[in-house]
């Protein structure tokens, strides 16, 4: 008689490797679960972030030299404060996810610069290195405004604008001499020649100009258009302003005046290139009911005003017309300073500044009351 257990075995070994493959496509799929694949690499930051970051650390560490340099007690300090004020708001509008505290914050600016080159060393400041490094940063956040993207572009020219003012302010306080180039932030903008391109035909509205920006709150034409309506109510209220002006001031506002109607001018070509129409000037405009009273405090309400249409151009343009519109942002700046009147911590934006993060922890905040204000809207 055969034996069983010899039939049976080769008859078990079919269903024997069939349960030891089942266990060793378990434990794979196990394994595979337990240790994922690795993540890609994150994408590098863009241009614009890499500008903010850059801007945001210049700024932390420039309003820290401040800060030191103010709580010294020297004679300075006074001056020094606003300063610091100035810094704080600017460096609340700039800081990104976790007040940029990773990698982002660490590499190098857009520029070329690390963050907070040109910077004072370590300890006791003086006056003449803060006025330098001000107006190194405001050159450097300029700079980036010309290639960055839309609302970015108008973050950091006003950013830059704002510390090249504060330098110069800061110089005059403390007797300092003013670093080179500062004096063009109340003169001319400078001539960027508007570059000539075909309309479309009406018939043609695919062809039509697109806004340039994903953050553009209004086309390039809408937002030249509403700074040729800026510039002749500013020249309106120059010749309002003129035979009530104390006469050192004239000099100045009639310079002024010439630049209005240049800019206006300006404004309309390049709206014309743009394909856009500018509407028929006003005969007149309506003026403050104290303009009269205090011609000169009207003037830098006026020059204020301005601000917004050409931050708006920063934001929706690139190219020449973008560098026309920073210039032009910058000059007007530094003629609403020249009459007392404050053109805010980002000048070309409104900021609520109770709607600002916070900065990181530690990083004191001055009081509610020492908060510049940004220009009302007209």
């Amino acid at each position: 008689m055969k034996d069983r257990r010899q039939d049976s075995s080769p008859r078990m070994r079919p269903f024997r490797f069939a349960v030891f493959g089942l266990a060793v496509l378990v434990v794979l799929s196990l394994g595979f679960a337990l240790n994922p694949a690795k993540k890609p690499a994150p994408a590098p930051p863009s241009f614009s972030e890499r500008a903010r970051a850059a801007a945001f650390s210049e700024t932390m560490d420039l309003r820290a030299a401040g800060m030191e340099l103010a709580s010294a007690g020297a004679a300075e300090s006074t001056a020094v404060e606003p300063v610091v004020t100035l810094l704080t708001m600017q460096a609340r509008a700039l800081s990104g996810p976790a007040s940029d505290a990773g990698p982002a914050s660490a590499s190098p600016s857009p520029t070329g610069r690390l963050p907070g080159a040109g910077l004072p060393g370590a300890g006791l400041q003086t006056p003449a290195a803060l006025v330098q490094a001000l107006a190194n940063s405001g050159t450097a956040r300029v700079k980036d405004a010309e290639t960055a993207d839309g609302g970015m572009a108008r973050l950091l020219a006003g950013t830059g604008t704002a510390q090249l003012l504060a330098s110069g302010r800061l110089a005059a306080a403390t007797g300092v001499p003013a670093p080179q180039g500062l004096a063009g932030t109340q003169g001319k903008a400078s001539a960027v020649e508007a570059t000539a391109s075909p309309c479309p035909s009406p018939s043609d509205p695919a062809a039509a100009p697109k806004t340039t920006g994903p953050d553009a709150a209004a086309s390039v034409g809408q937002a030249l258009a509403a700074a040729v309506t800026a510039e002749q109510q500013a020249a309106y209220g120059y010749q309002a302003a003129l035979p009530r002006l104390a006469p050192a001031e004239v000099g100045p506002a009639s310079e002024f005046l010439l630049r209005h109607k240049e800019q206006a001018a300006a404004a309309e070509e390049r709206l014309r290139s743009a394909c856009g129409t500018p509407l028929p000037q006003q005969p007149g405009y309506v003026l403050d009911a104290g303009f009269l009273a205090a011609p000169g405090a009207g003037l830098g309400k006026l020059e204020a005003a301005t601000l917004a249409a050409y931050g708006d151009v920063v934001a929706v343009s690139v190219g020449q017309d973008r560098l026309w519109a920073l210039s032009a942002l910058q000059s007007a700046a530094g003629r609403a300073l020249r009459w007392g009147a404050d053109p805010g911590p980002v000048p070309g934006l409104r900021l609520d500044i109770d709607q600002l993060p916070p900065l990181p922890a530690g990083a004191a905040l001055p009081t509610r009351s020492d908060v510049p204000q940004s220009p009302a809207a007209p």
